[in-house]
């Protein structure tokens, strides 16, 4: 499929997309002239919005109400892993998020152990921007001090992953990106003890093993996996071996009463290949020129549910927790045009740098919901506390070994860089849902937030480099205001507006390791979301959510080029804006509900977004018209993502086709065209990618599934790296294949 190039094009096409749209709402229209309106009073629409009879893979939304937590008029989705084609084995971001629109990936990645995704504009850079949870458990390094998540759950252990966009600030912090959630599955309700098991087979001695027991006795139920997965890698240098183990109980307490407690386990080291220049790229995309970087991120995350339901309309839930980790690395971490090589005069390899991060966090959500009667209508409160302590020690610059494995001795005691930050954050908070009249749901909601940073240690050895107790309160209310219109059975518009806030973050105060200078007067940053939106289903055969979104990023902190150095600041004002659709269609159903040729369903992803700087305040550098950003486009904010599939079901067999075209972006705030001569600024080119999986089912215990990403061997490079995992252009995978043979019993 060509690419969108021009304004001109895209208008056209957006014109085409908003057609679509006034013909939905007119076959919508003309089934609802026959609905019954006493039929219409007892409907709950966010139960039934959305319809997967055959379970095929569509994107449901959350309930209005859910685990005391209000979703109605938010922009949601719900992706069932477990009926999708997806390349679940290395957590293939690209094709596990196809079907939500606007979802930006950095897909360096190959290996799946750290998913960087992002929308709106914002930066895909370990999913920072959103709030990233495990079965509704904090699982980042820490939420507002180093938002970064080194950890994901192998898709093959989920049931689904719950989305938020944009509006999430009010009920779980005040991220502008929104919510991620990953719900680990559950042991069969209904048998003491199943057993699942996945292995897979792929190119680059690529080797996944999944497998898991679960089931429930009496009052008790529980669920547990050990997961292993290595490979070599698509690029040289790349290896990696991951370890993952989980397990978790339920126990029945009384009839209203249940205690829950679940251990997440996972380490791994991955090596480290490194960035390319631009020439090095265009002439092997797949080469490397770092074998000696490794990484590591040991995690343990402990958490203890208590769910009680005092009456039938009032419920409470309290999640306490612990997230206890490390994040390591050691390597050459010089620019890419600086061989790593023997030194002639020490007759050996340069000393590696040592870089350790710790991380101690506990945290405390207890959540309520109350259902009341008011003007002869049912209204839900919801809201609750949050209690959160993080600690994180940081140690950088320390002078490592010269040799090439994963070795992180020092041979000098002390680190260059030595801090200690400390989070404290206290949280009140509450959203209600009035009922107006039949079809209508205002929620008004609102967050007081108490946030203090603390910092202490050095920067330097230097004497002037100690930082005394340095510390950062903030005291903020955030507002937010949702609603939802039931314009036709199975159909509603939507609304939402959130406030969001972003501390500066602990990455954001002290350089990476490599070349980038930090502002010492870095502000935090705050802005809002808004979405107007019209979702819904017809019959059986159509499902679709288009909305409109606005995204207001104030103080937004960026990397301009400053004396040949890329330059970390408060930079503006940015604006994100555009349209967001999904649709799906089952092009068999559309004639009859059953037929003995199967069907087939195609969807169609798209994001057309406008995410530029509209206002430009820094006071260093704003006398230089040659930096000035006005009218420039946010950096990693791709104009269009669209993508689109279609799968083919017959009875336990199915395939499915997908195509992915993403624009091109830039690297740096400036919009820097020609790429500098280490590759760590630049525009980066668009790209197309299509994967192709089959998957079946047989003798009624047993499975296999298999595909190709990247089926054209597309050569493609989806971000630009300043310091770790190494400067430079990073190269996307090439063509890859899998196998997985599966089993339940």
């Amino acid at each position: 499929m060509p690419q969108i190039r021009s304004s001109q094009s895209r208008a056209i096409v957006m014109k085409s997309y908003i057609s679509v749209l006034c013909f939905l709402c007119f076959c919508c229209h003309l089934k609802a002239q026959n609905i019954d309106k006493d039929t219409v009073k007892v409907i709950n629409l966010s139960e039934v919005i959305v319809k997967d009879p055959s379970n095929k893979g569509l994107v449901l939304i959350l309930p209005e109400v859910k685990d005391n937590i209000i979703y109605a008029g938010k922009k949601t989705a719900i992706i069932q892993l477990t009926s999708i084609n997806a390349d679940l084995s290395t957590n293939n971001s690209r094709q596990v998020f196809a079907k939500i629109p606007g979802i930006s990936i950095w897909e360096n990645d190959g290996s799946g152990i750290q998913t960087g995704i992002a929308s709106r504009g914002l930066s895909p850079n370990r999913s920072w921007e959103f709030n990233v949870r495990q079965n509704g458990v904090d699982i980042t390094s820490d939420v507002f001090g180093y938002p970064e998540t080194y950890y994901t759950p192998p898709m093959e252990a989920l049931s689904k992953v719950e989305i938020i966009k944009g509006a999430s600030s009010l009920q779980y912090g005040p991220q502008f990106g929104g919510l991620i959630n990953y719900e680990v599955k559950k042991g069969n309700p209904n048998k003491p003890i199943t057993f699942e098991t996945q292995q897979t087979f792929g190119t680059y001695g690529l080797f996944n093993t999944f497998n898991a027991l679960g089931g429930h006795y009496k009052k008790f139920s529980y669920y547990g996996f050990l997961h292993y997965r290595t490979a070599q890698g698509w690029r040289k240098n790349s290896e990696y071996n991951i370890y993952t183990g989980y397990i978790s109980g339920n126990y029945q307490l009384s009839k209203n009463m249940n205690l829950g407690i679940e251990y997440t386990k996972m380490d791994y080291k991955s090596q480290q290949p490194g960035g390319l220049t631009d020439i090095q790229f265009e002439d092997d995309h797949s080469v490397s020129l770092r074998e000696r970087n490794w990484f590591s991120a040991p995690y343990n995350v402990v958490a203890l549910t208590f769910k009680y339901e005092v009456k039938p309309n009032i419920n409470l839930s309290i999640k306490s927790y612990t997230n206890i980790a490390e994040r390591n690395s050691v390597g050459y971490t010089k620019s890419i045009t600086l061989p790593d090589s023997i030194n002639p005069s020490l007759q050996s390899f340069n000393a590696r740098q040592v870089d350790r991060d710790s991380y101690k966090n506990f945290g405390t959500e207890a959540r309520v919901s109350v259902k009341y009667k008011l003007l002869k209508k049912v209204s839900t409160l919801a809201g609750g506390i949050r209690l959160y302590n993080g600690t994180t020690t940081r140690k950088q610059l320390g002078v490592g070994t010269s040799g090439s494995n994963y070795d992180l001795t020092l041979t000098n005691s002390q680190y260059g860089r030595s801090l200690n930050f400390k989070t404290l954050n206290y949280a009140l908070f509450a959203e209600n849902i009035f009922n107006i009249g039949e079809r209508l749901k205002i929620v008004p909601g609102a967050r007081l937030e108490y946030i203090m940073n603390t910092v202490d240690g050095y920067i330097t050895t230097a004497e002037d480099g100690s930082i005394n107790d340095n510390s950062n309160t903030r005291n903020l209310v955030l507002f937010g205001l949702g609603s939802e219109y039931m314009l036709f059975r199975n159909t509603n518009l939507y609304f939402n507006f959130s406030q969001a806030f972003r501390p500066v973050t602990f990455s954001e105060l002290t350089p990476s390791a490599t070349t980038e200078t930090v502002d010492p007067n870095l502000k935090d940053a705050s802005g809002f979301n808004v979405d107007l939106g019209y979702r819904g289903s017809y019959k059986s055969f159509l499902t679709f959510d288009v909305g409109l979104f606005y995204l207001n990023y104030d103080d937004r902190i960026g990397t301009v080029t400053q004396n040949g150095e890329a330059f970390k600041t408060n930079i503006g004002t940015s604006v994100s804006k555009g349209i967001e659709s999904y649709i799906e269609l089952d092009l068999i159903k559309i004639f009859s509900e059953k037929t003995k040729y199967g069907s087939v369903s195609i969807f169609a992803s798209n994001t057309f977004m406008d995410a530029t700087y509209v206002k430009w305040d820094n006071p260093l550098i704003s006398n230089d018209p040659t930096k000035s950003i006005q009218n420039k486009r946010v950096e990693n904010a791709p104009n269009y993502i669209h993508r689109f599939g279609t799968t083919y079901y017959i009875d336990h067999f199915s395939a499915t086709l997908q195509f992915s075209n993403v624009g091109d972006v830039f690297t740096d705030a400036v919009n820097t065209e020609k790429p500098n001569a280490t590759g760590t600024i630049g525009k980066i080119n668009a790209y197309q990618v299509i994967d192709f999986s089959i998957s079946s089912k047989f003798l009624k215990f047993y499975s296999v599934k298999a595909g190709v990403n990247n089926l054209t061997d597309e050569k493609y490079a989806t971000r630009r790296a300043t310091g770790y995992p190494g400067p430079g252009l990073m190269p996307a995978n090439g063509r890859t294949f899998f196998i997985t043979l599966g089993a339940t019993f």
